[in-house]
């Protein structure tokens, strides 16, 4: 078997009921896939379906592809079955590098030869994931962001086995499925999104650990501070622009040395019972009595319109 061009891939095995592996399963029927879910067991399944509904809202208000259907979904706690017609794999199993590596010199075996093997990985190396797989070439990370049936950025890394063709079809596969695909320049901890989110967790955590700002205080100097500026600007972007004619160069110039002041810790601090009690008091208080699935949906509509502001402000204007 060659492998499929990657604009003709019709049939994808996604592996894994939770949050992830059922999300990524929503978002292949809403651009028009036939999916196979594989359960560990058929038990997940009540779980995985209530994903797939709240997922499908946001989805058909964004806009399903013609071919999109909830009827293209297979599920199925037999792995062999899962992947046998697969032209694509994208594996979501626990966080658990034995695990993994287990389960990939299972699939080197079973899934249709030269068939790429894509895993959600967020805190593991697919050197590492790959170390038993027979096959190791084919497989890459495609790391998405919660909930990837909304979050368009997929961040795409191969292990040292990882052939450079194999990143290049997943890239083009994904910008395919209608994904923000990010190829990264080599294996490092947290790839990119999630270490410049990591870098704002732990200033928050230090905040609050000082008595500086609750949670509540945190969240609100995001979402009406950096937050809407960077739905249609990074970090980077903002700060070029910012700085008017000059661009980055008068920022780092004028700014540059601000850079020394002690207005950040860049380590973690001591997760204490203490500042872990308040995290959680803090978050509940914020909650206010919501229960997870309502937060949820508020989230996803909330995004849905952010996404469709951002896709209007950018489609060209006739002068």
């Amino acid at each position: 078997m060659t492998r499929p061009a990657s604009s003709k891939v019709r049939r994808v095995s996604s592996l894994g009921a939770g949050p992830i592996g059922a999300g990524w399963a929503a978002h292949f029927l809403a651009r028009g896939y036939d999916v196979t879910a594989y359960l560990h067991s058929m038990d997940e399944e009540r779980a995985f379906r209530k994903v797939l509904d709240t997922a499908w809202i946001s989805l058909r208000a964004l806009g399903l592809a013609p071919e999109a259907s909830r009827d293209r979904l297979k599920l199925t706690d037999n792995l062999r079955d899962a992947v046998s017609e697969a032209e694509f794999v994208q594996e979501s199993a626990p966080e658990r590098l034995e695990i993994k590596q287990d389960l990939y010199r299972v699939l080197g075996e079973i899934v249709p030869a030269d068939v790429v093997i894509a895993s959600s990985t967020s805190g593991l190396t697919m050197t590492d994931i790959q170390a038993k797989c027979p096959t190791p070439d084919r497989t890459v990370v495609a790391h998405p962001f919660n909930p990837p049936y909304l979050l368009p950025l997929v961040e795409l890394v191969g292990g040292r086995r990882t052939s450079a063709e194999t990143v290049e079809w997943a890239r083009d596969f994904y910008a395919c499925a209608g994904k923000a695909p990010l190829v990264m320049k080599k294996e490092i901890p947290g790839f990119v999104a999630t270490r410049l989110q990591e870098a704002l967790w732990r200033e928050a955590l230090h905040m609050v650990a000082n008595g500086e700002a609750t949670p509540a205080d945190i969240d609100t100097a995001l979402i009406n501070g950096p937050a809407p500026r960077m739905a249609v600007q990074g970090q980077c972007m903002a700060f070029h622009v910012a700085c008017g004619e000059g661009g980055m160069a008068t920022n780092l110039d004028q700014f540059g040395p601000a850079l020394k002041l002690p207005w950040t810790r860049l380590q973690a601090p001591e997760l204490t019972k203490e500042l872990r009690d308040r995290m959680v008091d803090g978050c509940n208080a914020e909650a206010a009595g919501r229960h997870f699935e309502e937060m949820a949906a508020e989230r996803d509509r909330a995004i849905v319109g952010i996404l469709k502001a951002v896709a209007d402000a950018r489609r060209p204007r006739d002068p």
